[in-house]
């Protein structure tokens, strides 16, 4: 099969640098690669980012390249002219009314404006630069409990969760980039912090869809990929969100009616430990509901993946249905071309205005 020919298999892998080695460019030719994810390591400035992402394109038209760029502290581009975009929570915040010489319909009302400001910027710069998709916005619900969590979350308040998020995903819609909500069922009630433990949310089924999962329920049909948590909610099942046919088919699917794409958390965390081999982790996650699976930070599980992964041709047919309707249906607009550009200047403006950025 010609590379002109593939579709997007399930996997979704990172490569080591700033420029593509031989061993990327083997990874990313794999039939079952769909997709790669850059991290703050495969960003100096611009212009290298756009011949990054142009590179990991001449290989494979196909593949999705992704990043994590929510705003605050997770960012992966923060300089060379990239607007350092505001913690979620600022917008929460500014929706609350700090500033008590505001009716609270005004502050919601700005920060609505402010949130479809920031998923323009966010997409546009990234597009800009090759980067066809980022995993936002956070549906978390901000207990004050978890601190991996903490001012990523909207709010509290999932009704202002599912405000400001959809007015995120307008923005990123207009700058013609799809959205991802994670980490779904929520992971704001767990304390532990999934990337170096297993998390654990002892809340019935009940508590949760009525409150945490409220968000996606709420979003339907703008919501166009999801990412569970590697929480265990022992209640509902014994396994992690993300693994588990409870959550995935009988909640998220068949429950809430979503149609989307529902991306793995990253394998190598250790909240999917619990899982076994990364193998049977991907095994796992594409049998109970996943689209695609994430492996980053580890070229040699990444490797084990590629060599040992089996999936059926239905199942890939599936996956590659859905992630091609994540890729953009538009051109982006050159990064120079982006910098006079009235709807871009706008939001820039009003974020500024706002005292949101710099």
């Amino acid at each position: 099969m010609s590379k002109s020919t593939m579709n997007p298999g399930p996997i979704t892998l990172d490569v080591i640098g700033l420029e593509l080695n031989a061993a990327d460019r083997r990874r990313i030719l794999d039939p079952l690669t769909g997709g790669v994810i850059l991290f703050s390591r495969n960003f100096a400035n611009r212009k290298q980012l756009a011949k990054l992402t142009a590179d990991i394109k001449k290989l494979r038209p196909d593949a999705l390249i992704s990043i994590d760029h929510e705003g605050g502290r997770v960012q992966r581009c923060k300089t060379d002219g990239f607007t350092h975009l505001p913690a979620m929570g600022k917008l929460g915040e500014l929706w609350m009314a700090k500033n008590k010489s505001m009716h609270l319909a005004e502050s919601a009302a700005l920060a609505m404006a402010a949130a479809t400001a920031c998923g323009y910027v966010l997409a546009a710069e990234l597009r800009a630069c090759g980067v066809d998709f980022s995993f936002t916005p956070v549906l978390d619900l901000d207990f004050g409990r978890s601190g991996v969590i903490g001012d990523r979350s909207f709010s509290r308040d999932p009704q202002i969760v599912f405000a400001l998020a959809k007015s995120l995903n307008e923005g990123l819609r207009l700058a013609g980039m799809a959205n991802c909500g994670k980490h779904f069922p929520g992971h704001g009630w767990a304390e532990a912090d999934s990337h170096v433990a297993i998390p654990v949310d002892e809340r019935s089924l009940a508590e949760i869809l009525n409150d945490d999962a409220k968000p996606y329920d709420w979003l339907d049909l703008s919501l166009a990929a999801v990412m569970p948590a590697h929480v265990i909610y022992p209640k509902v099942d014994h396994l992690p969100a993300g693994f588990s046919n409870i959550w995935l088919h009988s909640v998220l699917r068949k429950e809430l009616g979503f149609e989307g794409v529902i991306f793995s958390d990253d394998l190598s965390m250790e909240g999917a430990s619990v899982a076994g081999s990364v193998t049977k982790g991907a095994e796992l996650a594409l049998a109970a509901g996943c689209d695609a699976v994430l492996i980053c930070n580890r070229p040699d599980l990444a490797d084990q993946l590629l060599s040992n992964l089996k999936v059926s041709k239905t199942k890939l047919a599936q996956s590659a249905t859905r992630l091609n309707r994540l890729m953009p249906q538009s051109k982006s607009l050159p990064w120079n071309d982006l910098q006079e550009e009235t709807q871009y200047l706008h939001a820039l403006g009003l974020l500024r205005q706002l005292k949101l950025i710099q």
